[in-house]
């Protein structure tokens, strides 16, 4: 396990917590990431009358983690509007451990797990690589990224009047 400054990382979601939008649910909740390369990230939730729409802490952390390099998360701490751990929802466990892995360590409300234990038989980038057909993945900043298979299938259509287009 990696060595985090707890306190620190906790105090950095909770700053992040302070700036919450949640009109709604009234559940501020705020996330900080360690990068491998020692960065910290975070993001707070920001709801949406469009429920749909809201955008989890942890999502908005991630997306200062690609807005800023990318990389590798190696620890997150999440809280709410008591200032103590929280655990992450399942699409935010998932969202984690796509730029995280198996080792991350995830402060729970029962103290620090990995992401073996926080989301066990997880899917991630490898996994698409067993599929026929699925787009190849390539490593960009740490994060797995799809691109387009080398080969491309072309589609013909008829027209009504016989000509042949293709797309």
């Amino acid at each position: 396990m990696v060595d985090v400054d707890w306190q620190r990382l906790s105090a950095l979601a909770v700053e992040a917590m302070e700036r919450a939008y949640c009109p709604y649910s009234g559940f501020p909740v705020g996330a900080a990431g360690l990068t491998a390369d020692g960065r910290l990230v975070s993001g707070c939730n920001v709801e949406n009358a469009g429920y749909g729409c809201t955008l989890c802490a942890e999502c908005s952390m991630v997306s200062e983690l690609v807005r800023t390099g990318g990389g590798r998360l190696v620890a997150v701490a999440c809280v709410n509007g008591n200032k103590e751990p929280v655990a992450p929802c399942g699409r935010c466990r998932q969202v984690i451990y796509e730029h995280g892995g198996d080792e991350c360590v995830v402060l729970m409300p029962a103290g620090a797990m990995t992401m073996r234990e926080v989301l066990p038989g997880a899917f991630g980038p490898d996994d698409l690589g067993e599929v026929a057909g699925a787009p190849r993945l390539r490593a960009r900043g740490g994060g797995a990224r799809a691109v387009p298979a080398p080969s491309r299938t072309e589609i013909t259509e008829e027209g009504r009047d016989g000509t042949v287009r293709r797309g």
